[in-house]
């Protein structure tokens, strides 16, 4: 049986989703694991799922000869990976990056580099069942500084995508201090 369907029916089996897995050099093996989604429900994996899976892993890994050094089973994280049509539905409306496979061309009316892959805003489901990425490329203000009222908020700017456009999408990695949010570098 190969990794991947070990790795699949054992978590799946469990009541958990299988997000991600990747075996590096050196012999270890990422396992990265979600609890199904519900809609209006938001759920998170604790260490005693990631636990729960890796000890039943261990079994079934063994029994199937795989070899490995090390296993590691976590939860996506914060800036957890989009990958299915599920995935973008659980987030629509959600602060996202985005890579594209290829550059956009002219696309949002000449507005964007004609070279620009990469791409932070809201992800926002389109009327015609695709997804757009809307975003601003003004700075954000700088904490403590007053902003003028009579400045003009820089305009949206939006861009269409298919999932089969992509190269990589992930959430935003947001962190909240006291109130003030700031994106991770």
């Amino acid at each position: 049986m190969a990794l991947q369907e070990i790795a699949e029916q054992t978590v799946t089996g469990l009541g958990y989703e299988l997000v991600e897995m990747e075996r590096s050099a050196g012999g270890l093996l990422r396992v990265t694991i979600d609890l199904p989604w519900t809609p209006g429900v938001e759920r998170f994996v604790g260490v005693d799922d990631c636990e729960k899976v890796t000890r039943q892993l261990q079994f079934a890994l063994e029994v199937e000869g795989v070899e490995y050094k090390r296993l590691e089973v976590s939860s996506p994280g914060i800036d957890r990976p989009l990958r299915t049509e599920r995935d973008f539905e659980r987030f629509d409306g959600e602060l996202v990056d985005v890579t594209l496979k290829a550059p956009v061309g002219s696309a949002a009316g000449g507005q964007v580099a004609a070279n620009r892959k990469k791409f932070r805003g809201r992800l926002e489901r389109e009327a015609e069942g695709g997804w757009r990425i809307v975003w601003s490329d003004e700075p954000p203000a700088q904490p403590g500084r007053r902003v003028s009222r009579k400045k003009l908020p820089a305009p949206l700017q939006a861009l269409g995508f298919r999932l089969d456009e992509l190269k990589e999408a992930r959430l935003a990695s947001v962190v909240d201090f006291k109130g003030r949010q700031r994106p991770l570098k």
